[in-house]
């Protein structure tokens, strides 16, 4: 599964852990967070969000 880095805090989303404190299941793909999410530590949209690519770097 793809994780995708927040560009304010450098929070990661993994979706395999979800965001359980926020009803966010494990299993739960980025693409298929609600619109309305937010980055847990900053509460940055999903729009600041970049996905990181094989090689450990990030797109956006």
């Amino acid at each position: 599964m793809e994780r995708y880095i927040c560009s304010i805090c450098s929070y990661f989303y993994n979706p395999e852990k979800g965001d359980p404190e926020h009803g966010i299941e494990p299993g739960t793909t980025f693409e298929e967070l609600p619109e309305d999410w937010v980055c847990p530590p900053c509460l940055a949209p999903k729009s600041l969000f970049a996905k990181e690519i094989p090689n450990g770097s990030f797109t956006n």
